[in-house]
């Protein structure tokens, strides 16, 4: 007997891993394959070969094949997940001209801001656009070949479908959406055009179309199952960027909602319920699977100093022992005010804040009563989460909804501090069960709603998604006590962050 269910696809920056979930959305497999940057590059140059997303793939289908034993497979649907911002160039034989750059590749910044000024959106050096720009002034022998532009999860679609579809979030994050025909700004591609010159073709028939969750994409075609070892005619979910579906997996759909995600850096995605008016270093905008706009709130500066604080106390544990298993727990129970110490996490600059130059990470207040590792420790992760509520500033001046955090990345591992993140937002704080599936599961969460959508149900994105849960979830809310100290403490913070901000300008 074989077992129905979906497959997810996610090509990372560090490689591709695959999911197989039965009909229920349960985890019945995984599988990963490996690739690496393209070597020899300049300094921040990051680019990978499309041929070798392809090779991983094969790789992971038979690595998951493996798990699985003599089990069968019937694959109702694929979805797939890629990292956004890359620039896959491809001719008009349908073949990459070149490596992929990737959304970290450190060029083009001119260009970002070029478009910026001209749009009056922001645009990020990382937007394809931006990279597409550069690619024509910077390689115009390259760019006079180019037939289309893609992503990473666009080109994987490509290859499995035959077919230039995009999901509208992954689409975002190569050139600005319209929020009332949820399609490419047609008014800043004439723009774009324009600026570009006529020596390549107008954007708009380069890009890929755009598609929303649900929306047909094309189906596998039959020279690539027979590399997957799959069935011919799979129907496949428009490919999208690691960030919706992070979003899809952390079951977020409706406005208000915001994910966040606390690692070595730290990304809170709002969904909002109206495009965001202006431009703000701080803020960042893509789409949700469905549409919905998504303002993105990033900190470069995210848990490194926190871990860096832990990792030094932990030297003097004497017997070897985890400093993150003794120390966090007694964060949880810090005093809110950490004994009136405060501490600036800044290793890396943080643009969006105004802080110019890295190496000014801090401990302020320190004294006699106050020296606990609990509360250094307390009081550099606070300096992160007061980063974040300074970040989601202009959010909160525009109007837009805040109902919910949830919350994944490092912090999920003690799960207490989710309380000290209520309090600090003063808004419910929600801990999914199984809050690190990724974005594979996120990506089989878009094949299902796809397979839905096949057989004429009208479920709504958002509606979809809500029902996907497990029950198990954590809330915390806010502490009527707590929240007035912690808001005390962040605006003591402010008055230290002036002095960082006023040292760089």
């Amino acid at each position: 007997m074989s077992t129905r269910g979906y497959l997810g696809i996610d090509a990372g920056t560090q490689g591709l891993s695959v999911v197989f979930t039965d009909e229920s959305m349960r985890v019945l497999a995984t599988g990963d394959g490996s690739y690496d940057m393209v070597a020899g590059l300049g300094e921040g140059c990051y680019e990978q070969r499309p041929s070798d997303w392809m090779d991983a793939l094969v790789a992971a289908m038979a690595d998951l094949r493996g798990k699985l034993g003599d089990a069968e497979i019937d694959v109702a649907a694929i979805g797939i997940s890629g990292q956004m911002h890359g620039e896959v160039l491809v001719d008009a034989a349908d073949q990459p001209l070149k490596a992929a750059r990737l959304w970290c590749d450190a060029g083009n910044e001119d260009t970002g801001h070029e478009l910026t000024e001209a749009f009056g959106v922001k645009m990020p050096k990382r937007i394809t656009a931006a990279r597409w720009l550069w690619t024509i002034r910077n390689l115009p022998d390259v760019a006079a070949k180019t037939k289309r532009v893609t992503t990473p999860g666009g080109w994987i679609a490509f290859c499995l479908t035959g077919q230039w579809n995009l999901g509208i979030g992954d689409a975002a994050g190569m050139f600005p959406i319209d929020q009332s025909s949820l399609d490419y700004d047609q008014k800043l591609l004439a723009k774009f055009d324009n600026i570009a010159g006529d020596s390549v073709p107008a954007l708009r028939t380069l890009l890929p179309t755009v598609r929303r969750a649900g929306e047909e994409a094309g189906t596998l075609t039959e020279s690539m199952a027979a590399q997957l070892g799959l069935s011919a005619g799979i129907p496949v979910a428009a490919a999208e960027g690691d960030q919706p579906a992070s979003l899809a997996g952390s079951l977020i759909g409706n406005a208000g909602m915001v994910s966040v995600s606390f690692g070595t850096s730290v990304c809170a995605n709002s969904v909002g319920d109206r495009a965001f008016s202006g431009v703000s270093d701080a803020i960042d905008h893509f789409c949700d699977p469905d549409g919905k706009p998504i303002n993105m709130v990033f900190l470069r500066n995210g848990t490194t100093y926190m871990n860096t604080v832990v990792e030094m106390f932990g030297k003097m544990i004497a017997d070897g022992s985890d400093p993150f298993a003794i120390i966090m727990p007694q964060v949880v129970s810090a005093p809110a005010d950490c004994g009136g110490m405060l501490a600036l996490p800044f290793m890396d600059d943080e643009p969006g804040l105004g802080v110019s130059a890295g190496g000014q990470a801090m401990l302020h207040g320190l004294n006699g009563e106050n020296a606990t590792a609990a509360n250094a420790v307390k009081a550099a992760m606070l300096a992160t989460m007061f980063n974040l509520k300074l970040g989601s500033k202009i959010l909160d001046e525009q109007g837009f909804p805040r109902s919910e955090l949830v919350l994944s990345g490092g912090l999920t591992r003690t799960p207490g501090l989710g309380q000290t993140l209520a309090d600090v937002f003063d808004t419910t704080v929600t801990l999914l069960d199984g809050a690190d599936e990724g974005c594979a599961w996120g990506a089989a969460l878009m094949a299902k709603y796809r397979s839905l959508r096949m057989a004429s149900d009208e479920t709504s994105w958002a509606d979809f998604l809500a029902g996907q849960g497990s029950g198990n979830a954590t809330k915390f809310q806010p502490n009527p006590e707590s929240v007035p100290t912690y808001e005390a403490v962040y605006q003591r913070y402010l008055e230290l962050l002036k002095g960082v901000v006023a040292e760089g300008t």
